[in-house]
Formats: C-alpha cells, structure tokens, sequence
C-alpha cells in the first residue's frame, strides 16, 4: 500500500545545498527484479518523496577536506580492538583493509580469498597499501571507507546516507522496470556506460573501458537524473539494514564482493542470535568496477548485497542525499 500524497508534484526547493546535488523527484517505482538474484526480488511497488542527492560519489578530495578539519581516523587506520577478535593473536591486529589483487590464473569462483588480500597500511589514503597514495586519484570515489566512515562524513556535511529505496529511485533516473540505469542495452552505441570488469573475472580484465581500478567519478555518461556512477566505479553504502526475510534473501553468490574474514579474523558483534560471529550488515548498491557478467552481475539498479559493517576495501564508496522538500 502506498502513500496517498502524491509526491510527483512536491515542489523543487529553490537552491540546492551545495553545487554539487540534484534534486530528485519523488513517485512511487518499481523496486527489485525477479531476473538475476533472489535477494533482489520479489518486485515491489513505493513511494519517496523528493530529496537532493549527490551527483557523484563523494572523492578523495571531499573527503581529505573532511579529514582536515575534524582529524578524523577512518576504521582501516585504527588498530583493530583485541576484545573485538578473541583468540586472535594481536600482533596480527594492526591497521589495514581489504585489496583487490588479480590471480595470475583461472580460480574457482567460490573462494574469493583467491583475489582479496588484506593488506596492513591499506586506507583510504593508501588505496593498494603503504607505498600506493591518491594525488593522482582525487576526483575518484574515496575507498576503504566502513560504515560508520561514511556516516561521519555525511553528518560533517550536513547530509545523510539515502536509504535504499531512494538509492534505486536515483539510479534509476525514472527509466521503469529497466535492467540498467541507462536501459535494457549493456552496450549503447558501441559505448560502455560504466567502468566494470570485461573479460572473465577475477583474473582476466581487458579494461575495454580505459580504467583497471576505479575511475574519475565523471568519466561515464549520467543518467537521466544527472547522476554519475550508479553503476559500476565503487559500491555504494546506503543506511538500510540487510536482513533475511522475504525479499532478503542471501544468494549463493552473495560472497562475491567481500573478502571472507579479512586477515582470518572475524567480529563476534551481532543482530543474528543464531550466528554469534555475524556482524551487521548494511545494503550496498551499484555494484563496482570488479563486476561482470561471468560474476556478481550487480551492477543494476536492483542488485543489492549485503556487507559487514565493520568492512572497508578498495571498492566501496558513498553519496550522501539531503531530505527537503
């Protein structure tokens, strides 16, 4: 059942909060799809109402600006809380995050240890580790960024993580029931529309699309919203929580995008009585420049996938939105 006010007709505010948002317009959509994975399903009708977003993930630049004025340490920069990991032996705690690195061969797709590697000295600063730095990749999306990361970002900016379904409302740019952001084409006039993986993933990637990692956050066409990268580059934290039930349900793939237990340590914080060593987990959505079609084909509007709170890797980012009507 949805909402009586028709939200189609809100009024845009008159300026945006910053130059660098959009407003996008509220309706009730069709959230989900029954074509890929189930966890994406069963298709749903809802109604937002009006809200601003960013057009772009927040960047490196952003977010160092962030950093400057608050002296703000991200989760991957901390060292790692004993308590939280018992049995573990501490001098394996220290600071790091989870790197993408490509198998020189043919693996199976069921061990994605094979292509994450947790790397002590990985942050946001320090995408591939110590030795690696971003002055040549600020207008990239900002990675290694946990959860709560990119929630202090946003409250610093007077903003908030969207929710999920004003993150779907987005990508999809009011194109109803389309298998992409841009329509149901992968490929539109011979152009590739956003920065994923060609060839078979995880380790053969002919970078038909210029770029092996993430990508300036305006290299590939927006949507019909003016959005940039709500497909592909880096996944998107939202501020929903995953759980399992009707339309949440964890598909056998639903280990593609996060390293199991980075560093072989794992949390025992829980919302799952039945599982002690669960951590929450939050919805991502967009999907990342490490998706393909041979594998975590999420780089739709409807794919989501549910990650650890606690997690920071080389290809999870964010937006912010502001609620104003």
């Amino acid at each position: 059942m949805t909402d009586e006010i028709d939200y189609q007709h809100v009024t845009e505010p008159r300026r945006p909060p910053d130059d660098e948002m959009t407003w996008i317009p509220g309706g009730t959509f069709t959230m989900g799809s029954t074509e890929f994975y189930p966890e994406e399903g069963p298709p749903h009708e809802v109604t937002v109402s009006g809200f601003w977003m960013d057009i772009h993930h927040v960047t490196n630049a952003a977010f160092a600006e962030f950093v400057e004025e608050t002296g703000y340490t991200t989760v991957a920069e901390r060292p790692p809380n004993p308590e939280d990991y018992p049995g573990i032996d501490p001098e394996k705690l220290v600071p790091g995050s989870a790197v993408f690195v490509s198998p020189n061969r043919p693996v199976s797709s069921q061990h994605p240890n094979e292509w994450w590697e947790y790397v002590p000295g990985a942050d946001w600063r320090h995408p591939l580790g110590p030795d690696s730095g971003i002055e040549d990749r600020l207008d990239h999306p900002v990675v290694h960024v946990a959860y709560e990361d990119a929630v202090a970002y946003a409250e610093w900016a007077g903003k908030k993580l969207p929710t999920e379904a004003q993150w779907e409302r987005a990508a999809r740019g009011g194109l109803e029931r389309k298998r992409f952001v841009w329509g149901d084409d992968h490929v539109v006039d011979g152009t590739l529309m956003a920065n994923t993986w060609q060839g078979r993933f995880p380790y053969d990637n002919d970078c038909l699309d210029g770029y092996e990692r993430t990508s300036p956050v305006e290299a590939f066409p927006p949507n019909e919203y003016g959005l940039y990268d709500m497909a592909g580059n880096a996944w998107q934290w939202t501020r929903d929580w995953y759980s399992d039930g009707s339309r949440a349900r964890e598909s056998e793939s639903a280990s593609c995008c996060t390293p199991t237990n980075p560093g072989g340590v794992s949390k025992e914080r829980s919302i799952d009585p039945n599982d002690p060593t669960r951590v929450p987990r939050k919805v991502l959505k967009g999907g990342s420049h490490l998706c393909a079609p041979n594998y975590c084909f999420r780089y739709r509007p409807a794919a989501r996938y549910p990650e650890p709170i606690d997690t920071s890797t080389s290809h999870v980012g964010f937006r912010c939105v502001v609620e104003r009507a």
